[in-house]
């Protein structure tokens, strides 16, 4: 993987930042300690800002499964995916971090959007056309602004005044194709709805409500048989250890909203520090997280709300993740079902949800994290699921990080640790994707992964090959995290591009995995004349759709001629040509283990010899040649290698 990066933020705009807000609130430590503002601590701020760069290992793969790591950042990432195209998903951190990818992770990209005075807590949506919007508050917070890119945040038009708050602000897209498609819903504390119809040029304010809390939310839902029909806006009031969650409807595309019901859930997670909810001393607030099933499937119309809380009390102070569900569309909900699967939940934490539906099919993925590998709960995994009944039943959790992860850096005084307020997680019918802030590397690492996903292996890496040659390897799924679907194997980027010539790769027999664990047998070819070198080679393995996507790198050293593997054979073998069949040329490979005379002789399907290709003492080494038949006619073919101290035949077939 690859990374190009742009000069996110410097340490006097974060300075310069910090002063205004600071003036604003009348003390600067004061603010980090104020329940009503969410605020990085100083701390971390300095040990960002103090980073010599913004690079880290692009590619983390510990027991064949793939973390990407995109850098150091400051926390409360959100992620979305191009509706249009599954390979394109945009992260974003604070502060106006985020980085772009269009091939599905093999490349991150950074991105600096453009914004007049940018403070954080970004959130972002595509709308059903592949337009990306970013949403970000201003400094000093008064609102937000939001930008608009129609290339998956390569470039960027000018923002635009959108939410007005004070805090925690989030943005929906209408992805449906009703009446209301592609208008933009903004919704902000102290509980401002904000709506576009113009494709995000303008907002105007379309409702405005309580919420005490930092939380508010806003997602888009169907209304029957209608797309677009239901908008959704929750309110975030009550205490940080019993929050109220108020659900808002609106039916026609925002003009007005109708309370449907007001929520009570208590006990929510950990103690309280400063009018703040934590674990193990780390900040941790309960925010409401919704989505809603815009399918076709069985569920359309369903509303969810997932959350963390200690419920009932007394489970040893440690919180599970609950989901709701609403068939009225938010007047009423479901009993909690518990998300989490571990034994014995009084041992461990599990917060920081997020949810996402997925329009397709009406598959709803939920991540959070969870301390289940780390009894002390000072550290920290990610772990995810779904369910396809609805929120009934849920499929076994799965680890997404492969590392786990401290929750604390340091002190920082008399408040809280800070870890951010929110992750998030998108997706589409085979697999999501999911972004977290991640402290493993002891500073802020932007971090996502796919689920669910498969491991990725190949039997070897480094190849010698001459110039018309091949070399052979297994591709390899050692295990998978409730994946399902085929995996194919597919030539990714080379580095550098030959001048002339150039690489293929294809499987030899079946062309994909489908069962797991399992390998396929991966042929790369270097085609006749490629410039000779050493050429960084990416073998991809992808889903159906293009995800879950994962690459292996192989170090190719292009000859004029001679030895195509890395390796001297220790033995005789004749390799089956490939292709088989064939029109009208294919390749047979053969490898000798010592020096010796060396016959290659094709012979009909009756036994009469057609060409004797190869009489001559070979050296030690692994060899190919081309055998052409454009001047026989179809049927079956034999070809024999005769040695002093070995003899094989193998069948090969000729189609026109």
């Amino acid at each position: 993987m690859k990374k190009n990066y742009s000069l996110f933020k410097s340490i006097s705009i974060l300075t310069m930042f910090f002063l205004i807000v600071a003036a604003q609130s009348g003390n600067a430590s004061s603010m980090y300690d104020d329940p009503r503002f969410d605020r990085i601590p100083q701390i971390y701020l300095d040990q960002v800002a103090q980073q010599n760069d913004f690079f880290a290992p692009a590619l983390i793969t510990i027991n064949d499964f793939d973390n990407f790591d995109m850098g150091t950042s400051t926390a409360e990432p959100h992620i979305s995916q191009n509706p249009r195209n599954p390979l394109w998903n945009f992260c974003a951190y604070n502060i106006n971090t985020a980085w772009r990818t269009l091939d599905g992770g093999m490349t991150w990209t950074g991105t600096a959007v453009p914004f007049s005075g940018t403070s954080g807590d970004p959130v972002t949506a595509y709308d059903s056309l592949g337009r990306l919007f970013y949403d970000n508050m201003k400094s000093p917070v008064t609102g937000t602004w939001t930008n608009k890119s129609t290339d998956g945040g390569v470039t960027w038009g000018t923002a635009v005044s959108a939410n007005v708050g004070n805090d925690k602000n989030w943005i929906a897209a209408d992805q449906t194709g009703g009446p209301y498609s592609n208008y933009i819903y903004g919704n902000m504390t102290p509980g401002n709805i904000r709506r576009s119809t113009d494709n995000g040029a303008t907002f105007t304010t379309v409702g405005t409500f309580s919420n005490t809390l930092p939380g508010a939310m806003v997602c888009v839902g169907a209304n029957g048989s209608v797309q677009g029909g239901s908008v959704y806006a929750v309110m975030h009031t009550g205490t940080n250890s019993a929050g109220i969650y108020t659900i808002y409807r609106s039916t026609n595309g925002g003009d007005n909203f109708t309370m449907m019901s007001s929520n009570q859930y208590s006990n929510f997670i950990g103690t309280e520090i400063s009018g703040r909810s934590t674990v193990q001393g780390m900040r941790t607030r309960p925010y409401p997280m919704i989505a809603a099933d815009n399918s076709y499937g069985p569920n359309r119309g369903r509303l969810y709300l997932v959350y963390a809380s200690n419920n009932p009390a007394g489970n040893g102070g440690k919180s599970d993740i609950f989901l709701r569900y609403s068939t009225d569309f938010g007047a009423t909900f479901s009993a909690p079902v518990v998300v989490n699967d571990d034994a014995n939940s009084q041992n461990n934490f599990q917060f920081f949800p997020a949810i996402w539906c997925e329009k397709n099919t009406g598959k709803l993925y939920i991540k959070w994290y969870d301390s289940r590998l780390c009894p002390t709960s000072d550290s920290m995994d990610v772990y995810a699921t779904y369910t396809t009944d609805g929120g009934q039943t849920f499929a076994p959790n799965q680890r997404v990080t492969n590392k786990t992860f401290k929750i604390k850096l340091a002190s920082s005084g008399s408040a809280p640790a800070y870890q951010g307020d929110y992750d998030a997680i998108t997706g589409n019918p085979v697999s999501a994707m999911v972004c977290w802030t991640d402290f493993r590397n002891s500073n802020y690492g932007s971090y996502t992964a796919y689920f669910p996903d498969f491991a990725m292996r190949v039997s070897s890496n480094n190849f010698n090959i001459n110039g018309n040659g091949f070399a052979q390897f297994y591709t390899t799924v050692p295990a998978v995290k409730l994946y399902t679907g085929s995996v194919r194997v597919t030539l990714g980027s080379v580095s550098p591009t030959p001048a002339t010539g150039g690489f293929t790769i294809s499987a030899i027999g079946r062309d994909s995995i489908t069962s797991f664990p399992d390998s396929i047998l991966t042929r790369i070819s270097v085609l006749p004349n490629t410039t000779q070198g050493t050429y960084s080679v990416n073998v991809i393995a992808q889903g159906p759709n293009g995800t879950p996507r994962h690459q292996r790198t192989l170090t190719v050293n292009v000859g004029p001629t001679g030895i195509i593997g890395t390796e001297t054979p220790a033995k005789f073998e004749l390799s089956q040509n490939f292709p088989n069949p064939f029109n009208p040329t294919t390749k047979i490979t053969y490898s000798v283990a010592k020096q010796t005379n060396v016959r290659l002789i094709i012979y009909d399907a009756v036994g009469k010899q057609i060409t004797e290709m190869i009489k001559n003492d070979v050296p030690q080494g692994s060899y190919s040649v081309d055998f052409n038949a454009s001047k026989l006619g179809s049927g079956v073919y034999f070809y024999k290698l005769v040695t002093n101290e070995f003899t094989d035949t193998k069948k090969m077939m000729v189609v026109k």
